[in-house]
């Protein structure tokens, strides 16, 4: 007999096996696509921390999907800063009433969903994230995917060759 949570790890262990066969066969962009198509979000991005500059890797824009690499951005002008300060994911679906994040961060961004991805030390590398300038409906499937893709990107990030 299979417990209720095995039964419900089932699915995110098909969804993190799915994920990282589209990563190897197919490479970074193509495992961004794939997480994107999960989320209502119109970005999916793995940004490296790069003293106050946030750094764009790799970028999967929904609307544009031949576009490879997005903007760098000033760290004080992300969320991603406070994934990074926090060393937690950080969910928020509409920044314009949230709290957590209302006056303390200048960007146009409205949704986003983002984990910490570390290096190979354990240390904070960057994010992986999904955001959009628009609300977004939260997905409580969204964050645990993430946190297991984090490391299998990093991963194929150091082997493409990026500054990781």
């Amino acid at each position: 007999m299979i417990s209720s949570s095995e039964g419900q790890d089932a699915p995110m262990q098909r969804e993190i096996a799915a994920f990282s066969n589209e990563l190897h066969e197919h490479g970074i962009h193509a495992a961004l696509k794939y997480l994107n198509h999960r989320t209502p979000h119109q970005y999916t991005g793995v940004f490296r921390f790069d003293g106050d500059i946030l750094r764009n890797e790799v970028l999967f824009d929904r609307y544009h999907p031949d576009l490879l690499k997005g903007d760098d951005a000033p760290m004080a002008a992300t969320y991603c800063s406070l994934v990074g300060q926090q060393q937690e994911p950080l969910e928020i679906t509409d920044a314009s009433v949230d709290a957590r994040v209302k006056g303390r961060i200048e960007t146009p961004v409205i949704s986003y969903c983002g984990v910490l991805v570390r290096d190979q030390a354990g240390k904070p590398f960057g994010t992986l994230c999904h955001y959009d300038m628009q609300r977004c409906e939260e997905r409580t499937t969204d964050l645990p995917l993430l946190q297991a893709a984090a490391s299998l990107l990093y991963q194929s990030l150091r082997a493409a060759g990026s500054q990781a």
